[in-house]
């Protein structure tokens, strides 16, 4: 289906869908106000995901709150949650699940039954996805991908929604496996989480040691869920937009005639066709969370980072500059033109 020809919202039906969609954005960054101070760009990004139907990965150094922020989003959201702690000794057995054994007690005979893991759950917590080997990891990529898992040659199919929220520590080295690039290609975002204003950082001080009573509303169902997923996809994008997008990314190859010179002497290899897509279909959650009914420049350049910053791949050159994939992405951002035309 071309870009340009997306359908657009005009039935009355999506219309109130699109409104139930913002009061329940609204409503939930109220509900995580109450125990999740400041990071509004974080939880931005966590939500625009979710009801675009993506993964995950959130960065940042330990304790700036990554793993309370997912399980507090699952608290607020009507869905089934589950979390696995990723150590090295960790087998993909132990997130798919198994066959294991079991004697039918009306025949007496034994049969092979297949227990599911915790991957089959809405929400996945993935807590320090980096610290368990390439197996493991490896485990998670037919469910990010194709939600289902293959276990024993017989495939099961994940209930949705059914999204990855992974957490990772940038800073420590020892005992951790690197992320493969196919793996991080598949999370739509990487949220790198900062360090709190000293407002903010004084506020979770005092809200954390002291009794504490938060009592978190439910605020949408998982089949609402689904069907605001599928009302994204329904929101209209220009061609001037997608294109831009698809520039943005062509941009990020050293060989394409599009990337600037800081690309050309900075990356190793660029990013794939992939991240166009979660652009244009970030654009569009953002641009319903924002009441717009349509994707616009600014929806695309705002994702830029997330979007961008773990799929392109620096050399040896950049690391000695100490070039960041932030200031790469400001770069594109800066070189690469908006259309002018088309945008009626």
């Amino acid at each position: 289906m071309p870009v340009d020809s997306a359908v657009p919202l005009p039935a009355t039906d999506d219309l109130a869908l699109a409104e139930r969609l913002r009061d329940g954005y609204a409503a939930i960054r109220g509900e995580l106000r109450k125990v999740i101070v400041g990071q509004e760009a974080v939880v931005e990004q966590a939500l625009i995901a979710l009801f675009a139907g993506g993964n995950c990965l959130i960065v940042g150094v330990p304790g700036l709150a990554k793993t309370l922020l997912v399980h507090t989003m699952a608290q607020v959201l009507d869905l089934r949650f589950a979390r696995v702690q990723f150590t090295p000794d960790l087998m993909p057995s132990d997130i798919t699940g198994t066959d294991i054994i079991q004697e039918d007690a009306e025949t007496g005979r034994r049969r092979m039954v297949f227990v599911p893991g915790p991957l089959f759950t809405n929400i996945l917590l993935a807590d320090e996805v980096n610290r368990t080997p390439p197996k493991t990891q490896a485990a998670l990529l037919e469910a990010m991908q194709e939600r289902r898992v293959t276990v024993q040659g017989r495939t099961y199919p994940l209930d949705p929604p059914f999204f990855v929220f992974a957490t990772q520590n940038p800073i420590e080295l020892e005992g951790t496996y690197p992320l493969p690039e196919a793996q991080l290609d598949r999370f739509m975002f990487q949220v790198v989480v900062g360090y709190l204003s000293e407002d903010d950082e004084l506020a979770v001080v005092q809200q954390t040691t002291s009794i504490q009573r938060h009592e978190l509303r439910r605020v949408l169902t998982a089949a609402e869920i689904v069907a605001c997923q599928q009302l994204v996809r329904r929101v209209p994008v220009a061609d001037a937009v997608a294109r831009y997008a698809v520039h943005l990314v062509r941009a990020t190859r050293p060989d394409s005639p599009l990337a600037p010179t800081q690309v050309k002497e900075w990356v190793q290899y660029g990013a794939s066709v992939r991240a166009a897509q979660y652009l244009v279909l970030g654009g569009k959650a953002r641009a319903l969370l924002h009441g717009r009914y349509h994707v616009s420049l600014d929806d695309i350049a705002a994702l830029a980072a997330p979007v961008l910053r773990h799929r392109v791949l620096l050399n040896f050159h950049a690391q000695a500059e100490k070039v960041t994939p932030e200031a790469l992405v400001a770069a594109l951002l800066e070189h690469v033109p908006r259309p002018t035309a088309g945008l009626a």
